[in-house]
């Protein structure tokens, strides 16, 4: 591998006003590098910058960390000039934009910064901040030199086409940018599939619809391959929508872009109906997959209430992360028992599931019990010869729980010992949930995401997943949301919520909850948050 030129030391760099009153105060553009670079003092000693997780046989970039007073963290994210130092900037035509007119501040303060966390005790230190996403006063790219592209890799989700057509139509309508394909079949569609040109005119109605007009894939990342193909088509701003395990493969694409020393503008916007990317608040997608949700359970509500001792079997998404399941039985108050990752249970013995489902049904006659597909995996590997296979982005392939359940139910009250007969009707909504178009509220949200993508890209800024944080959206490095997985903690008011809704027990035993208590015990510096799910008041 080559070496890269030592990048330059960060400097203030004065921005001029674009004329308006409310624009006057000078902006300042703080930007660390990814070498070795003094920072501020903290606890006498001089701080530097923190490199390399190894992955593999690789080193992996690390965010580009700045400390500041009072504990201040910033984990920034890189920027083109890291290697490249000597690039011109131009004025932010949205100075120029007559719907913007009416905005009092045109841009961010580009020292501003949005914090991780919000809940503290009065000592705290002010912890882990990450850029404000927003238009700069200056960008790094000329209007008519842009070459865009955008790629949907992994499942369906929706609100895919809300976001295809909002960075389209972002790019045109705000900056001016004429040049945008589409590559279609997700990774692979970079070097072995066609390219669709992307107009406003194109993208007109597509919000309107399920699915991605793109068409995805899993799989066939070729790092090499994806950014020769990048270079010979001249491509210079990728917008990349998937997935973690898609958001890791657009941090390949951006080391090896780096390495290449290419003025390319690598943005990923973060997909999962399950909303288990970690940092953000939540993924597009998750409010439409919850209220769809909605119909499944009333339709096995309807079924269970209709028959004697029905019982309405709901799967739902949620391979590690339960948060469909929970968000959709709050919002049903027609579930009875909730089954997530998370939480484990058991079926036979005292205080066991089955032992809950006779008792609910001798006092209601009937009851709706929802499981997300994650839930329960343990139990199902312990009865059934586990397939021990993956799909081609790496996800495992799980035994479909819906199905063993429903047929354990049965089979317990078949048996001989039992004498109470049951109707129960197991309904798995996935693929419709998945394929329907997004809502007014994840159409919103779809907006503000591509907008800031494109702001970020404009303004040089790279190698970053664009998501909100605590209301605000935030430029955050790839490692980040691809770290770790969000899931549902147990031992939060949100699930004791639940619990008090369905009236279900836990299922846990004293050992569960004390391990629970261990895994996610709040820092002493922080006050436990509650885990709700965060919407954007729209602040970019």
């Amino acid at each position: 591998m080559e070496s890269l030129p030592n990048p330059p030391v960060p400097q203030k760099i004065g921005a001029d006003s674009n004329g308006s009153a409310a624009n006057s105060n000078r902006l300042f553009d703080l930007r660390s590098s990814l070498s070795s670079v003094k920072l501020p003092v903290r606890n006498g000693a001089e701080v530097k910058l923190r490199l390399g997780k190894k992955m593999g046989s690789e080193a992996r970039l690390c965010p580009k960390i700045e400390y500041g007073d009072g504990g201040y963290v910033l984990e920034d994210v890189p920027h083109l000039t890291d290697y490249l130092p000597d690039l011109p900037t131009y004025p932010n035509p949205l100075q120029d934009n007559t719907a913007y007119s009416v905005v009092k501040q045109y841009f961010v303060n580009l020292d501003d910064t949005v914090a991780q966390k919000i809940v503290v005790h009065k000592n705290s230190p002010r912890e882990t901040h990450f850029r404000r996403a927003g238009p700069r006063q200056k960008v790094y790219f000329e209007s008519d030199e842009v070459h865009a592209c955008i790629v949907t890799c992994g499942g369906l989700c929706p609100g895919l086409n809300t976001v295809i057509r909002e960075i389209v139509c972002g790019l045109s309508d705000m900056y001016g940018v004429t040049k945008i394909l589409g590559i279609e079949g997700g990774y692979r569609g970079f070097y072995a599939r066609n390219t669709i040109s992307l107009t406003t005119k194109s993208v007109n109605d597509i919000h309107k619809r399920g699915g991605t007009i793109l068409g995805t894939s899993r799989g066939g990342h070729d790092t090499i391959k994806i950014v020769d193909s990048i270079q010979d088509r001249g491509i210079n701003q990728v917008y990349i929508i998937g997935g973690d395990g898609t958001q890791k493969g657009a941090s390949a694409i951006f080391e090896e872009i780096q390495r290449r020393g290419l003025k390319v503008a690598i943005a990923g916007i973060p997909k999962t109906i399950d909303n288990d990317i970690a940092v953000i608040d939540k993924s597009f997608g998750f409010d439409t997959a919850v209220e769809e949700a909605q119909r499944a359970i009333n339709a096995a509500h309807v079924e269970a209430d209709s028959v004697e001792n029905g019982i309405g079997v709901v799967k739902l998404m949620g391979r590690y992360s339960g948060f469909i399941a929970m968000y959709a039985t709050l919002a049903s108050r027609d579930v009875d028992c909730c089954l997530i990752p998370e939480s484990p249970f058991y079926l036979e013995g005292k205080g066991g599931l089955l032992e809950f489902i006779e008792k609910r049904l001798k006092e209601n006659g009937h009851m709706v019990i929802v499981v997300a597909e994650g839930a329960g995996q343990d139990l199902l590997v312990k009865s059934m010869q586990s397939m021990d296979h993956e799909d081609a982005s790496g996800n495992k392939l799980l035994l479909d729980v819906g199905l063993w359940l429903s047929q354990k139910i049965k089979d317990h009250f078949s048996s001989n010992k039992k004498k109470m007969s049951i109707n129960l009707k197991y309904i798995d909504p996935t693929y419709m949930i998945r394929a329907v178009p997004s809502n007014a509220s994840d159409n919103v949200y779809c907006t503000l995401l591509a907008h800031s993508a494109i702001h970020g890209a404009m303004a040089g800024y790279t190698g970053f997943t664009i998501g909100p944080v605590n209301g605000r959206h935030a430029y955050i490095p790839f490692c980040r949301v691809t770290e770790t997985c969000k899931k549902v903690v147990i031992t939060d008011r949100m699930w004791a919520r639940l619990l008090s809704s369905t009236n279900q027990p836990s299922f846990l035993s004293h050992e569960h909850i004390e391990d629970a208590n261990k895994e996610d015990e709040p820092s002493t510096e922080s006050l436990p948050n509650d885990h709700d799910v965060r919407i954007s008041d729209g602040s970019i």
